[in-house]
């Protein structure tokens, strides 16, 4: 080795290097490590400032020294394997023959395939009378061999993998993993990519604060989260990382295929993305584990005793990597080996089928095992394991390492034959002629599967949801407090939801499934009472003194703590919420999260998190605190929400309400309990909450109903005349309308009926179902929308005002008997006073009167001379800007 310029004692230093290598040769490298990070560590408390490497060399981690033989019948599983190979290459070839239409991948699984098959050989437990089971996120684009392994397994039939992507007339298979599609089956969403990492570290975190807490033995369990190294682009892949290193995650486990292109090209084509990924999760406090080379690199690697091979690895980028993988051994010869004399003389005595026959780690399964293996028994951080692949493994000329490779769904006639003989696959010309034929296993081998998952459970992958527990839901009586008036007091809605928390949190039967989650927001929804009550969750405990240690809500930190703090990171909270949300699947307890958050923060910023909630078949409440764009009046345009109904109303079972009194957030919340954790139903619960006080009424007699389908009449007139309207509302400006009606009565004599709509998106629902079913069935008795049903009475004009954009309320126009306005608060927020607020955004008590004025006078029943005193009187201006475009 060259002496560098700024060595002051070759010798000496020579001598230290010997010692090092001394105590690799007799005690392995592991002891060296720790003799080297001893000495660092001592260097540097003595103050001397040492350069820091976040990267080790582009090697495998695993000494070959180190590695162990892979249990099992090898040759075995190489036949199992590339039969599941081609399946899933037919899979996906004989639904594009049939239609373009149906799309699919082949390249990922070709990619992954070693990874998958050693996992579901060796590793993944199923759950069990004596294991609870392992949480295994798959990656989408890898779907169809998943199948294609079920299929050999005798689990799918010829018939659903015939029908890929065809689940319209039932027996199809999903395109991606989809919980709500194949229920029994899919554990985890995770083609939207991204979120799969993120949701998979917090499935990990509950998994530890479920088993903190008492409520399972968590024991040996782990869950796996299958990436590509394209997919780690999204900032929700590595937004987590950190806290998974800090709550010391060893239950978690990252697999990133680094086949280096993702969906158009190279991921990294100037670097390498396994250094970069590297960097990054060994500087978050992550165990990586590199698997890059197979078993034929290490014989070249232990005949480079110049080094050259070693630095020929380390400075060749990913661009050229992913062109050696698509050309050919003479082209790999020359271009990478043929770079120095050293290293080109490493492979002088080799033909170019030994040089092309070179695989990457991820192609070999001694070599995946024994990475899955480190990665199970590190104990005390999470592991990454970092597996360098080819995309299209095996496709040939149809698409190995090529940037087309992703889009791949075809393969002709020759290149089907290439990869039949390259993996031995028992198909004759005359059978690729007629179709792309499945390949059955034989009595052996599906005998040698049936006793893998045996030893491990049984079969892989599948959602427990069936054997659920229900739990023993309180009745509306337990909410007494909340169902009476509040007489002179005033409330919130969000403080009469804390009340009813605070009565769950404290119920024998299920107070120890509720779990609080918050983002760092718990003092502004008026929770820090649970702080001391309950705890929050910290798997280290509280080793400090709290600052406010003397006061009666202090900040109490403690390992079974049941409150999820999450700091400020919705995201996160929400990925919190699903594991809790899911537990009733993964974990066969059912727990019920209440997520409270800035309304606005909710379904606008962590959307995509929503919909996969939905397609997980989540249960629990989702609280957007603050709601409405008029009720949070000081904190302006990005923190006022008009929409979150809307958002709410496009996930198919999210079950959405805007209460307006206590009672109605009872009703609810007891309502959705029992859906949810007595009836089972997969849906799950938003309610949006104001932090406006008020008085709250009783709750009138047989509202119940009512408040559950959406509307109610709240104050009847005994006998209406011809002035009379019907104010709707829901929320905060359901008391805008009740004070409408009142100065109606005063200024003009006019009578009205108030209705609470506690849910258009309900309503809307319920009328949208019962017109389908008109159409569809035009002989039948006609259904009648409850919405309509329960208008029939209304004497007079309806005038819905709501917090939220008019389209909110809009949706019942086509049920409402009668003549209809509806007012809403369209446009962006700003910061003013909610007077101010609700006047711009013509929602206020003036606007629904005038509103009520308008259409009475368009009835007959009022004069032009009444109408124009209404509108002096009530401030109305005509030429006023419309606050949709202001």
């Amino acid at each position: 080795m060259k002496d560098s310029p700024n060595d002051i004692d070759p010798v000496e230093s020579q001598e230290w290097q010997d010692a090092i290598e001394d105590v690799i040769l007799r005690d392995g490298a592991d002891r060296a490590h720790f003799l080297l990070d001893k000495a660092v560590q001592q260097a540097r408390a003595h103050g001397t400032r040492l350069p820091f490497s976040a990267t080790t060399p582009y090697q495998n981690t695993i000494d070959p020294d180190d590695e162990v033989d892979i249990p099992g019948d090898t040759e075995m599983e190489w036949r199992i394997r590339t039969i599941n190979r081609w399946n899933a290459m037919a899979t996906v070839v004989k639904r594009n023959k049939e239609s373009s239409e149906y799309g699919g991948h082949i390249a990922s699984f070709a990619s992954s395939a070693a990874l998958y098959d050693v996992g579901l050989n060796h590793f993944w437990r199923s759950k069990s009378a004596i294991h609870g089971g392992d949480l295994v996120f798959f990656q989408g684009h890898v779907i169809p061999g998943i199948y294609a392994r079920s299929f050999m397994e005798g689990r799918i039939s010829t018939e659903q993998l015939e029908a890929f992507r065809s689940e319209v007339d039932g027996g199809g298979l999903s395109s991606y993993p989809h919980p709500w599609l194949m229920p029994d089956y899919w554990q985890f969403p995770t083609v939207s990519m991204g979120l799969g990492p993120l949701m998979a570290i917090y499935q990990a975190r509950f998994m530890k604060y479920m088993h903190n807490r008492g409520l399972i033995d968590a024991g040996d369990r782990k869950v796996w989260c299958f990436l590509g190294d394209g997919e780690m682009d999204e900032p929700e892949s590595l937004g987590a990382i950190n806290l998974a290193a800090r709550e010391g995650l060893d239950n978690l486990i990252f697999v990133v295929n680094c086949n280096l292109q993702r969906l158009d090209g190279p991921v990294r084509g100037n670097s390498k993305i396994v250094q970069e990924l590297e960097g990054t999760f060994r500087g978050s406090g992550w165990d990586v584990i590199k698997l890059l080379w197979g078993r034929g690199w290490d014989e070249l690697l232990e005949k480079d005793t110049s080094g050259k091979l070693r630095q020929l690895m380390d400075e060749t980028i990913d661009g050229d990597y992913q062109t050696f993988k698509s050309k050919d051994g003479a082209y790999i010869r020359e271009h990478f080996f043929g770079k120095y004399p050293e290293t080109a003389e490493l492979v002088e005595d080799w033909t170019d089928d030994q040089i092309w026959a070179l695989r990457r780690g991820g192609h070999d399964p001694k070599k995946v095992y024994n990475a899955f293996l480190r990665a199970t028994q590190t104990e005390g951080q999470p592991t990454c394991i970092l597996v360098k692949t080819v995309k299209g493994y095996g496709m040939g000329t149809a698409g190995e390492g090529q940037n087309t490779t992703h889009q791949q769904k075809k393969m002709q006639f020759d290149q089907l034959k290439a990869m039949r003989d390259r993996f031995q696959i028992p198909v004759t010309d005359e059978e690729l002629e007629k179709d792309v034929p499945f390949v059955s296993l034989n009595n052996a081998q599906k005998a040698y599967l049936a006793d893998r998952r045996k030893d491990l459970g049984g079969s892989f992958p599948v959602r427990h949801w069936k054997d659920t527990p229900k739990l023993e839901v309180p009745g509306l009586d337990k909410f007494k407090g909340q169902l009476e008036s509040t007489g002179d007091r005033e409330i919130s809605t969000t403080m009469a939801f804390v009340r009813i928390l605070t009565t769950l949190l404290r119920d024998k039967q299920i107070g120890k499934n509720v779990v609080p989650i918050v983002p760092d927001e718990s003092r502004t929804f008026g929770m820090e009472g649970l702080f001391r009550s309950v705890g929050i969750y910290n798997p280290l405990g509280q080793n400090y003194t709290p600052q406010d240690k003397d006061q009666m809500m202090f900040y109490k930190e403690s390992k079974d703590g049941q409150v999820l703090q999450e700091g400020i990171n919705e995201a996160g909270a929400m990925a919190d919420w699903i594991a809790a949300a899911t537990s009733y699947s993964n974990h066969g307890v059912p727990m019920i999260p209440f997520y409270i958050y800035y309304s606005m923060f909710g379904f606008q910023r962590i959307g995509d998190l929503a919909w996969a909630a939905g397609d997980s078949r989540a249960r629990g409440f989702m609280l957007g605190g603050t709601a409405g764009r008029t009720t949070l009046n000081g904190e302006g345009l990005q923190h006022e929400d008009g929409h979150s109904h809307i958002l709410a109303g496009t996930i198919p079972n999210c079950i959405s309400y805007d209460p307006t009194f206590s009672y109605e957030v009872a009703v609810i919340v007891q309502h959705g309990l029992k859906r949810m954790y007595q009836d089972q139903e997969d849906v799950y619960f938003y309610l949006t909450l104001m932090n406006e006080n008020y008085q709250h009424p009783d709750m009138p007699m047989g509202a119940e109903e009512g408040i559950i389908k959406g509307l109610y009449r709240m104050q009847k007139t005994t006998k209406p005349g011809k002035k009379h309207v019907n104010l709707m509302g829901s929320g905060t400006i359901l008391v805008q309308a009740i004070k409408a009606a009142e100065m109606l009565k005063e200024d003009f004599g006019i009578t009205a009926d108030i209705w609470s709509a506690t849910s258009f998106n309900e309503l809307a629902r319920d009328g949208q179902d019962c017109a389908r079913h008109n159409r569809l069935n035009p002989l039948d008795d006609e259904k009648v929308p409850y919405v309509t049903q329960t208008l029939e009475s209304a004497k007079g004009p309806i005038i819905a005002a709501t917090d939220y954009m008019k389209n909110y309320a809009e949706q019942i126009r086509a049920f409402v008997p009668g003549r209809f306005t509806v007012l809403g608060t369209d446009g962006f927020g700003r910061s003013d006073s909610r007077v101010n607020l609700r006047r711009f955004f013509e929602v206020d008590a003036n606007h629904i009167a005038a509103a009520a004025m308008v259409e009475l006078y368009r009835e007959g029943n009022v004069s032009e001379k009444d109408l124009k005193t209404a509108l002096k009187k009530y401030d109305i201006d005509g030429d006023k800007p419309n606050p949709r475009l202001v």
